[in-house]
């Protein structure tokens, strides 16, 4: 039977508790125990697919085309397991599961309430996430529980949790609860009042922790810990100091130190495990911390506010750093700044990246971006929207195809060489539709898909014979125009096997030194232990290039 360890958040949200959550899997996994991680999030939207990156920071794409939050990115980068559709749920999906279930009669006429009927649902969502994408249970599965504390959205789920560790039994279950112990300038001290009235919160629902991790901007002093744990009514060494770092991948090493497996682990009633190692943890905080060159990366997109709209991308080109021994400085560029004052500011970098991106605000600026790329031969990595627009920039200029665009952002042009599907398979050879989809476009691709590389190409040497990546988009090249662009020199260096929907182009190394571009996302399967080689192959031509510019 699985073991729970369930994470929780008071005082305020944003603390942390997806990377808390890794952490402490990647510690627990280290130890030889087989681990997985549920998020809970409480919000009313099914996924957060159709949400604004304003309100939510990046979609991460589960391998089994789940649209999730972006924390299980974290976990995938921090464990060796590998997230599924049902590590993520939300309270859509719950009160969705439910009704559902009413319609068809599964309740034989009861009054349906929250509880038992929505805690219950909860409870089976979190039994079968322990089972998610594996032959059994897992050995402890960790549930962050998403909001904070206090919150009415939050209630049904710490209810939830409540019931269930008592039905699991008293040692099945282990609290952990992340609070903020800010310090005030102005009296120069560290308050723990927040905490106390957080954990105050959660013993008034029926759950006592059995750790706290507390936040701050600095070490918590011994008798800051003494009066959280005099106050919190747990033990002084369960009361974790989690400091401020300048990397994520400090944190195992923070909370080994302080015994926080282990106080798990005994609150498990788990049998003695080997020391975690820690070896690649501290591998790669050395690296980071002793770089042997810096290379510069123009990001151009357009929620250049908003860098955790691009969370796992970032990660991604931090991680490629890792592994070239350089520090990636990643410059956000707003792709509307190069339509209004041109594309000069690019000079600057060693290499340019466009993100993936919904919606045409700014296209003309990323087509810009492009064209400086390919021109002056300077390192490009196109990402999904990415690949697209490079497309269209090699169409205009290089193909012949003046008019080129994508039907997303002009639907009567008369050369959309970017296209949904059914617009260019229409029975009588035309176009469709072009005009009468929803806002949204029509269907979405996601999830991995395995497809052959050419022989041959910068793909092959980077991939190998098969790539197997994951998407997120609803637009493709539009296959007609293929022949065209190929004869002008593009390289099409990977197809899907059945549809023939282009996966990866490329310019040769006769025209140019380093020019990619992928309709996947392959910063979905970057992780810092053993990086992506895409993403490599891109830091080193970046770095060749500053040799070059030296």
């Amino acid at each position: 039977m699985s073991k729970f360890v369930f994470v929780t958040g008071g005082v305020v949200s944003s603390l942390g508790k997806g990377i808390a959550s890794a952490s402490i899997g990647a510690l627990l996994e280290s130890r030889g125990l087989k681990v997985t991680i549920i998020k809970m999030d409480p919000y009313l939207n099914v996924d957060p697919g159709t949400m604004s990156p304003f309100q939510h920071g990046e979609v991460f794409v589960t391998e089994d085309g789940a649209e999730t939050d972006l924390d299980l990115g974290h976990y995938e980068r921090f464990l060796d397991a590998r997230m599924r559709k049902l590590n993520n749920f939300t309270t859509g999906q719950i009160y969705d599961g439910v009704l559902r279930k009413e319609r068809r009669g599964e309740y034989l006429g009861k009054t349906v309430q929250v509880i038992p009927h929505i805690t219950n649902e909860i409870q089976d969502f979190i039994l079968r996430g322990a089972r998610a994408g594996t032959s059994d249970e897992v050995d402890v599965a960790i549930v962050e529980v998403g909001g904070t504390v206090g919150d009415i959205e939050s209630l049904p789920f710490l209810e939830a949790i409540r019931q269930l560790s008592i039905r699991q039994g008293r040692s099945s279950s282990c609290f952990i609860h992340l609070t903020l112990v800010p310090f005030i300038p102005s009296a120069g001290e560290l308050k723990t009042k927040p905490t106390q009235h957080s954990v105050q919160k959660l013993r008034e629902i029926g759950i006592s922790p059995h750790l706290l991790l507390c936040r701050a901007d600095r070490v918590l002093p011994e008798d800051e810990r003494d009066k959280i744990s005099l106050f919190s009514n747990v033990p002084p060494e369960a009361v974790i100091s989690v400091a401020d770092v300048d990397s994520i991948y400090r944190i195992p090493r923070m909370l080994w130190e302080q015994a926080v497996d282990q106080q798990i682990l005994d609150s498990l009633a788990m049998p003695s495990r080997p020391p975690a190692n820690l070896h690649v943890w501290d591998d790669l905080v050395e690296r980071l911390e002793n770089p042997q060159a810096t290379v510069r990366v123009a990001m151009v997109g357009k929620y250049v506010d908003l860098t955790e709209s691009y969370k796992s991308l970032t990660e991604a080109l931090v991680h490629a750093g890792l592994h070239t021994r350089s520090r990636v400085q990643i410059d956000y560029i707003d792709s509307e700044e190069l339509e209004l004052h041109g594309v000069d500011m690019l000079a600057a970098y060693q290499a340019i990246l466009v993100p993936g991106g919904f919606g045409r605000r700014g296209v003309e600026g990323k087509i810009l971006a492009v064209r400086y790329a390919r021109e002056r031969k300077i390192p490009y990595l196109g990402i999904c929207l990415g690949l697209q627009l490079a497309v269209v920039e090699f169409a205009r200029h290089v193909a012949g195809l003046s008019q080129a665009n994508s039907t997303e952002f002009m639907p009567t042009t008369p050369e959309p060489v970017i296209a949904l599907i059914s617009e260019w398979t229409a029975a009588d050879g035309s176009l469709q539709s072009r005009t009468e989809k929803s806002d949204l476009g029509g269907s979405m691709r996601l999830g991995a898909t395995r497809c052959p590389v050419q022989p041959g190409t910068r793909a092959h040497a980077i991939y190998g014979a098969e790539v197997n990546e994951r998407h997120r988009h609803r637009y493709e090249v539009n296959n007609r125009f293929k022949d065209q662009l190929k004869k002008a020199g593009l390289v099409i260096s990977s197809e899907t096997p059945t549809e023939a929907l282009v996966e990866m182009i490329e310019l040769p190394l006769s025209s140019h030194p380093w020019f990619m571009a992928v309709q996947f996302h392959p910063e979905f399967t970057s992780t810092p232990k053993k990086g992506h080689p895409l993403f490599i192959s891109y830091i080193q031509a970046a770095l060749h290039q500053l040799k070059e510019i030296a």
